[in-house]
């Protein structure tokens, strides 16, 4: 069948792409990590894992990445966050099972906490809440704060990673980790114990704050923080089946 056509949603006068594929409930919502698109090896995988089981997916690029309008200086966390839940509210109804990765995992937490009458089950891929506490040291912190750009080593390209002082000031306001969670659906996270960008005591730490009664958190021998190898992906797969079938 292919991939769904792009759509574009106006939000805040911004123009966000989004791919949504109609289907039963509970619909899948993937949220992409940091500098990340909708169209990443997993993102593309679990296109196909919900086109096989003929449920909904939505996904979405945030301002400033993929297809979407806007610059990637301009994004926050708090922009992205309210993006999600515009396309979210504007193109789905019904349950939800959120998908996050890396950065999303985080977005996806705030989404739960906000949707919680919608949200049904969430699944984080090397989720990385508050990484602008703990993925900084104190004086790249400084740096950010008076330069308003840090620029580090980017193990997955040649372009270095940006981080600037905006979305880090807006990620330092939306921490999670260092109180209750309040989320109640079961949670699935999946990390890799060779995760260099994510440490798996986040993974940890994460599992202990949520109030749910039903976490579970599969550790992947040897994986990195991508997760995007064929028997990685094979796990993420049978993970989302597995929680399908504890809400059906």
């Amino acid at each position: 069948m292919g991939q769904p056509d792009i759509h574009f949603l106006e939000i805040a006068q911004r123009r966000i792409a989004t791919r949504h594929r109609p289907g039963k409930a509970p619909t899948l919502v993937f949220l992409p990590g940091y500098a990340s698109d909708m169209e990443g090896s997993k993102a593309l995988a679990l296109d196909d894992f919900a086109e096989a089981h003929g449920i909904g997916l939505l996904r979405l690029d945030y301002s400033g990445t993929g297809a979407s309008d806007g610059e990637f200086a301009d994004g926050t966390l708090d922009r992205w966050i309210d993006e999600a839940l515009a396309a979210i509210d504007q193109l789905t109804s019904g349950p939800l099972i959120l998908v996050g990765s890396s950065m999303g995992g985080w977005i996806a937490l705030h989404v739960a906490l906000r949707r919680a009458d919608r949200v049904v089950g969430l699944v984080g891929i090397a989720a990385a809440p508050d990484f602008t506490q703990w993925g900084y040291s104190e004086s790249q912190m400084q740096q950010i704060a008076r330069e308003g750009l840090i620029e580090l080593d980017n193990p997955h390209g040649a372009e270095p990673s940006r981080t600037y002082r905006d979305f880090w000031q807006s990620g330092q306001a939306l921490r999670l980790l260092e109180g209750l969670i309040a989320i109640d659906c079961p949670v699935r996270l999946i990390h890799g114990d060779e995760d260099s960008e994510v440490p798996l005591d986040i993974a940890q730490q994460l599992l202990r704050r949520l109030r749910s009664a039903d976490v579970q958190l599969l550790i992947i021998k040897g994986g990195g923080h991508r997760l995007s190898e064929p028997p990685e992906i094979d796990s993420i797969g049978r993970m989302i089946h597995g929680l399908l079938e504890t809400l059906s």
